[in-house]
């Protein structure tokens, strides 16, 4: 039985992005201040390698490189769920508000809790912040939602009202950061412009729960939301509950966003990039769809943190700075083609 071309076309794009995966994850695991080539590298996760060899990769780069990929993947799965729910391809949680209210959120707590780098905080503030920081963008996102509502959900507006939401945002930590020293003046930094410094095994192990298992219901959810990206009107003729369904996969999206802000920060654009890469590379099925998309982000956020600690070094710019090189130009590419 041959193979149909659709199927042999995603089998050939999932190659290549679980490909250029590989390549990414094990250019992060050896470029660095302390230079380890691939068989060494290999040889260090098969358990024969130095000591200095097993601290670089296993207390230091690879679970910074576990959060990279999560992270990636929750903001590439929430700006798929956006563009679908409010059809409309601008749509992205880092640009709309919702990352910046989860960011509001977890400097305010840091500031609380110590006086020092947000590295420093306890054990325990590790499963505090995720919460926390996933309730602050669920009130912007709230906030967002009620002014595009008036009249009926326009995207347009909704794009309009996340933006102005999201300046006013980063308003509010521009003006934490003057009002207090070079400590707040870091975590702001950190906080409005993504950053995976500081990841570890306690940010592994918070995060990817929470973006397994939300994932894994999207992923389920996938026919339905095929069905939305139709009209409202097909998709209720198909007996589907438009306005619940939306809400449910609105409320997935922010969650995804909130815990991915929670350990890195607002990283803009990577969910409005790589869903738009994905969607050229295999359509708009989000049973394949997703995934890609998250593979892309991955792919995209692993270089971007690899050049960001590595091309200046001893100084380490934050990785959101490098996405937004990419980022800004493909926003201004999409608005002219809108």
């Amino acid at each position: 039985m041959r193979m149909k071309n659709g199927t042999k076309k995603y089998i050939l794009v999932g190659g290549i992005v679980v490909g250029l995966f590989v390549a990414a994850a094990f250019l992060s695991l050896c470029w660095g201040s302390f230079e380890i080539s691939v068989p060494q590298v290999i040889q260090v996760l098969f358990g024969n390698g130095t000591k200095m060899q097993n601290t670089a990769v296993f207390t230091i780069r690879l679970p910074r490189i576990l959060v990279g990929i999560f992270v990636a993947a929750a903001l590439a799965i929430s700006g798929g769920i956006l563009q679908t729910m409010t059809k409309n391809p601008l749509a992205d949680p880092g640009i709309i508000g919702i990352n910046a209210g989860g960011a509001v959120a977890a400097v305010l707590y840091i500031q609380l809790q110590t006086n020092t780098y947000y590295s420093e905080l306890k054990e325990n503030s590790i499963y505090v912040l995720p919460f926390l920081v996933i309730l602050g963008s669920f009130l912007a996102a709230l906030f967002i939602y009620l002014l595009s509502c008036k009249k009926g959900l326009k995207p347009k507006r909704l794009l309009l009202m996340g933006i102005g939401v999201n300046a006013g945002l980063n308003a509010f930590l521009t003006f934490f950061t003057f009002r207090g020293g070079p400590g707040e003046y870091n975590k702001v930094l950190i906080w409005t412009t993504g950053s995976l410094w500081g990841a570890g095994w306690a940010y592994a192990k918070a995060l990817i729960p929470v973006v397994v298992l939300v994932s894994a219901f999207v992923w389920w959810k996938s026919r339905r939301m095929d069905a939305m990206n139709f009209s409202d009107e097909i998709a209720i003729g198909w007996g589907l509950s438009v306005e619940r369904e939306r809400r449910t996969m609105l409320l997935c999206a922010v969650i995804l966003a909130g815990a991915a802000t929670a350990f890195a920060g607002n990283i803009a654009f990577l969910g409005l990039i790589a869903p738009h890469i994905a969607r050229k590379l295999v359509g708009s099925r989000h049973r394949i769809f997703l995934p890609v998309s998250a593979g892309v982000a991955a792919v995209m956020l692993l270089l971007a943190d690899a050049v960001s600690r590595n091309l200046f070094s001893p100084i380490e710019i934050p990785a959101g700075i490098t996405v937004s090189v990419i980022g800004v130009p493909y926003f201004v590419y999409l608005m002219l083609k809108e």
